[in-house]
């Protein structure tokens, strides 16, 4: 009974292995319908994102695409739209007082927060008022 219980024990952490979530393939934000040029503005002009076209069957839906290496930003539109003003998107970014001066240039509205160990952080948020959180290690 003991050896059938561990073969069964056994097939299941295997299968667990097989399951297992081995990385985000990229971050999907809400959008209001014709919002795609002020996405273009944030994602692709102030943060420097290059926009990917949309497979065909998904343009026709709206919304826009942001990537670059790792770093996927997908934008869709919502019919309900309300932005994400506590959940968010986190990214990593070299030089964070420059994108901070380029941002303030722009005239996005930069907040700061609670100190975080081993990371100067500041947010803005997107065109619809989505929350982005930008950091750089110490």
């Amino acid at each position: 009974m003991i050896r059938r219980a561990n073969r069964i024990r056994a097939v299941q952490l295997r299968r667990e292995r097989q399951l297992r979530i081995t990385r985000i393939d990229h971050v999907q934000l809400a959008m209001p319908a014709g919002g795609e040029d002020l996405a273009r503005a944030f994602y692709g002009g102030a943060l420097g994102i290059e926009e990917v076209p949309k497979p065909a069957h998904l343009a026709k839906r709206g919304g826009c695409w942001f990537e670059r290496e790792d770093l996927k930003i997908h934008l869709g539109v919502e019919a309900d739209f309300r932005p994400a003003r506590k959940a968010h998107v986190a990214l990593l970014v070299a030089d964070l007082p420059e994108l901070q001066g380029k941002l303030k240039g722009l005239g996005y509205a930069l907040k700061e927060d609670e100190p975080l160990e081993g990371y100067h952080r500041i947010y803005v948020d997107d065109p619809f008022g989505n929350r982005v959180e930008l950091m750089e290690p110490n």
